[in-house]
C-alpha cells in the first residue's frame, strides 16, 4: 500500500481525540505593578470564573498553534498583543469536567496604554495585580499555568530587554529599566543597567525626547532584533 493510499483510508476518528485549546497569559505594566488579563467565564465549566483567555482550535481557520492563541485573544479582548511565545503544554484527565484535555499555552506581553481602550470595551475582560490573584477562585488550572508564565517572565527580564513590549513603541530609560524592576520585584544599578542596554546596541535613539522631572530624557525604541539577544550575564548581576 503506498502512502497516499494509505491517507486516502486513514481517518482520525477511528482513535480517541482529546480537546484541545489554546491558553493566553497576557501580562501589563501598570500603577507600578505587573497585572495579568483575565476573563469571567460566561458558560459551564467554571461559569462566573475568572479565567485566562482561550478556546478551543478552529481546524478551518487556524494554520498554527501561534494564529489560534491570537485569534481567541483578540475574540476575546479585542486586542492583538505584540509579543507572544509558546509557553507550555497542559494535559490530562481531570483539567476539564468535560473531559480528557490539552491545552497548549502562551505567554504575552503589552503596554497598557495601547490596549485599556479595547479592554473597557469588553465587559467580561479585565486586568488583575498579579500579587492579588490569590483572592479569586481562577479556572481549571489557570493559576498553575499563570504561575509558570510569571516564572519565564522573570528570568527573562534577567537576560533580555523582552518586558521593552509592556512598553508603548517609545519609551526612556527610565521606563525600561522600571519595567524591569517590576517585573523582578527588585531595583537594578542604575549605571550597570544603562551601560549593558548601551553597549549591547539594542535600541535605537528616535531623536525625540520627553519630559523627566526637570530634564529631558530620550525616546528609544526597540529594533527588530532585540526580543532574540540574551545578555552573557544576568542584568541584576
Amino acid at each position: 500500500m503506498s502512502e497516499k493510499e494509505f491517507l486516502q483510508k486513514y481517518n482520525v476518528k477511528d482513535f480517541d481525540v482529546p480537546l484541545v485549546t489554546v491558553d493566553s497569559v497576557l501580562f501589563t505594566c501598570h500603577e507600578d505593578q505587573l497585572k495579568v488579563l483575565l476573563v469571567e467565564r460566561s458558560n459551564h465549566p467554571h461559569q462566573g470564573q475568572w479565567g485566562l483567555p482561550g478556546g478551543f482550535i478552529d481546524l478551518a481557520v487556524d494554520k498554527t498553534l501561534e494564529e489560534a492563541a491570537k485569534r481567541k485573544l483578540k475574540e476575546k479582548t479585542s486586542i492583538e498583543p505584540p509579543y507572544i511565545e509558546q509557553l507550555e503544554c497542559k494535559g490530562g484527565a481531570d483539567r476539564d469536567k468535560r473531559g480528557w484535555s490539552v491545552s497548549v499555552c502562551f505567554s504575552a506581553l503589552i503596554a497598557y496604554q495601547d490596549c485599556q481602550a479595547h479592554i473597557e470595551s469588553v465587559s467580561d475582560a479585565k486586568w488583575h495585580f498579579v500579587n492579588e490573584l490569590g483572592l479569586l477562585d481562577l479556572a481549571f488550572d489557570h493559576r498553575a499555568i499563570i504561575n509558570t508564565a510569571l516564572e519565564r517572565l522573570r528570568q527573562k527580564a534577567l537576560y533580555s530587554i523582552v518586558p521593552a513590549y509592556a512598553l508603548p513603541e517609545r519609551f526612556t530609560l527610565p521606563e525600561l529599566q522600571k519595567v524591569h524592576e517590576i517585573i523582578l520585584g527588585q531595583p537594578i544599578q542604575k549605571k550597570s543597567f544603562r551601560r549593558r542596554i548601551e553597549q549591547a546596541e539594542l535600541l535605537i535613539d528616535t531623536g525625540e525626547k520627553q519630559a523627566s522631572g526637570k530634564r529631558q530624557a530620550s525616546l528609544y525604541k526597540m529594533k527588530k532584533s532585540s526580543s532574540e539577544y540574551r545578555f552573557v550575564r544576568n542584568l541584576e548581576a
